[in-house]
C-alpha cells in the first residue's frame, strides 16, 4: 500500500530544508529573533508598523550585504496577513512586475487582500522598470520592500523615492554575529548543541564575518563540516583556519593592537613606505576593522600629511570613504588599497595643517577683532546705515594692472592679524610652485 502523497511532500519538504545553507535555515522566523537593526525594527519604527499594524507602506532597505535586508523581507512574509511576492532584479523585468501588480489588483478588488512584493537589488532595475512600479506603490496595491545595497539616493529614481521611506541597515556588531553563531550552535535548525566552539574560533569567525551575518554562518557551516569529518565535537581555532584557508590576525579591535596597526598604517603612508602601508592595510582588513575607520584615518592623512603636495590626495581619500560606506566589504579593500597607494606615493606637505594650528592658537590668544565694515553683510534692510559693505571693491570684476586676473588691494582680515602669514608652502610636488605666487599675491593684496 502506497503512502498518502502529503506524507511523501512532507518528507520532501523536510529534506530540502536540511539540505538548505545554514545562513537559510536560521534565517529568523519572526521579528522577534532578529538580531540587531533596533534602529529599524524598534518600537514605533516604520518596519515595526508595516508587520504589527499591517500598514500600506513601502519601504527600501539600504546597507550592505548580510546586513539582513532580505531576512526582514522573510520575516514579513511570515508576519503579514497580506500576499508575499519575492522577485529579483537580476532576472526580472516589466513583464514580471506588470503580472505581479497585475494579480495584485484583482486580489484586492475580488478579496480585500492586499500584497507585499519584495524586490532584491532594486538597483539593478532600469528606470523604466522602476517607474512600472509607481502606480502600484502611489495606489497601495501593493507594498513594496525594495532590498539595495547602492545608495537608493543615486540607483533609486525619484518618484519612488517620494513613495517610499528609506530605512538603512548597518553592518552587525560583533556581539550581534557572536549572537547569530551561538544560537546557530544549540538551534535544531543548526547543529543541536552537538558541537561546541571554543572562544578563539568563534572570535576569529566574528572577525572574518566582519559585520556581515551570512558570511559568519557560511564560515561556521564550514568549520562544522571539516569538524564531524575529523570526528570532533569542538570547532578549534585551527579547524577554522583550515575550512576557510584564513589564517587568524592576532588583533584585537578594541585593544591596544587597533591603535597601534593604525598608527602604523598612517605613518608608513606619511614616510612614503606604500609596501609597508599595503601590509598594515591589509592587517586590518584580514581583521575585521571596520572599512569606514580605515577610510577616514585616510582622509584625515590625505589633508594632514600631504595637503597641498597633492590636491588629489584628499578627493582620492573621500571617493574611497564613499566606495567602501555603499559597497562595503571584501570589494572594499579595492578602493581602500587605491587610496593608500596613491597617499604613500604621493608628495608630502602638511603646510595646511600647520597653518590651520597657528591661526587657531592665535584666536586663543585673542587676535580675532571686529571684521572690517567693508566685508560685512550688506544684504538686509538698514545695513548700508550701518556703513555695511561700503568701499567693497568685487575683485573678480574688478582686476588691477599688478594681476588682471581678479586681485585688488583690499584688506580681508581683522586689524588684529592684519598682514600675518599663517600658511607656509613647501617645495613638494604641485605646492612648489605656490611660494612665488603666493608672495605676488601677498603683495598685490597688501599695497594700501
Amino acid at each position: 500500500m502506497s503512502e498518502p502523497a502529503s506524507l511523501f511532500d512532507d518528507a520532501a519538504a523536510q529534506n530540502a530544508a536540511a539540505a538548505a545553507p545554514l545562513a537559510v535555515r536560521m534565517r529568523p522566523r519572526s521579528l522577534d529573533e532578529v538580531v540587531g537593526q533596533d534602529a529599524v525594527l524598534g518600537p514605533g519604527r516604520p518596519l515595526r508598523r508595516l508587520v504589527d499594524a499591517d500598514e500600506g507602506m513601502s519601504v527600501i532597505l539600504y546597507g550592505p550585504p548580510g546586513t539582513g535586508k532580505t531576512t526582514l523581507a522573510h520575516v514579513v512574509s511570515l508576519a503579514t496577513k497580506r500576499t508575499f511576492v519575492q522577485l529579483s532584479a537580476l532576472n526580472s523585468g516589466v513583464k514580471d512586475v506588470r503580472a505581479v501588480i497585475d494579480t495584485a489588483t484583482k486580489d484586492l478588488g475580488l478579496t480585500g487582500r492586499r500584497t507585499v512584493l519584495f524586490i532584491d537589488e532594486v538597483h539593478r532595475f532600469s528606470k523604466t522598470q522602476q517607474d512600472s512600479l509607481l502606480s502600484a506603490v502611489e495606489n497601495r496595491v501593493v507594498s513594496l520592500i525594495a532590498a539595495t545595497t547602492e545608495n537608493p539616493y543615486f540607483s533609486v529614481v525619484s518618484p519612488l523615492l517620494s513613495r517610499s521611506i528609506v530605512l538603512t541597515l548597518e553592518p552587525l556588531r560583533d556581539d550581534d554575529v557572536r549572537t547569530l553563531l551561538r544560537r546557530a550552535l544549540r538551534d535544531p535548525r543548526g547543529y543541536a548543541g552537538k558541537l561546541t566552539m571554543a572562544p578563539d574560533a568563534e572570535d576569529h569567525a566574528v572577525r572574518i564575518g566582519g559585520g556581515d551575518a551570512r558570511r559568519a554562518l557560511t564560515t561556521l557551516e564550514a568549520a562544522a563540516n571539516a569538524a564531524r569529518d575529523e570526528g570532533l565535537t569542538e570547532i578549534t581555532l585551527s579547524v577554522v583556519e583550515r575550512a576557510v584557508t584564513r589564517a587568524a590576525v592576532r588583533y584585537d579591535r578594541d585593544g591596544d593592537q587597533h591603535y597601534d596597526v593604525a598608527s602604523a598604517l598612517i605613518k608608513s603612508i606619511r614616510g612614503s613606505d606604500v609596501d609597508a602601508a599595503l601590509h598594515y592595510l591589509a592587517r586590518m582588513v584580514e581583521a575585521g576593522e571596520d572599512p569606514r575607520f580605515i577610510a577616514r584615518r585616510l582622509v584625515i592623512s590625505a589633508s594632514e600629511d600631504i595637503g597641498m603636495a597633492d590636491p588629489a590626495a584628499l578627493p582620492m581619500a573621500v571617493a574611497a570613504y564613499t566606495a567602501v560606506s555603499f559597497i562595503g566589504m571584501p570589494e572594499g579593500r579595492i578602493p581602500l588599497a587605491q587610496a593608500v597607494v596613491h597617499l604613500a606615493t604621493a608628495p608630502k606637505s602638511n603646510a595646511a595643517y600647520l597653518a590651520i594650528g597657528a591661526a587657531i592658537e592665535d584666536i586663543h590668544r585673542g587676535l580675532a577683532g571686529p571684521v572690517p565694515f567693508h566685508l560685512r553683510d550688506s544684504s538686509y534692510s538698514g545695513a548700508a546705515k550701518l556703513g555695511h559693505g561700503k568701499g567693497y571693491i568685487y575683485s573678480p570684476d574688478a582686476g588691477s594692472q599688478d594681476d588682471p586676473n581678479g586681485v585688488v588691494a583690499q584688506q580681508y582680515a581683522p586689524d588684529a592679524v592684519d598682514r600675518r602669514d599663517y600658511y607656509q608652502p613647501t617645495e613638494h610636488g604641485a605646492e612648489a610652485g605656490m611660494a612665488a605666487r603666493l608672495s605676488r599675491l601677498r603683495t598685490i593684496l597688501r599695497r594700501r
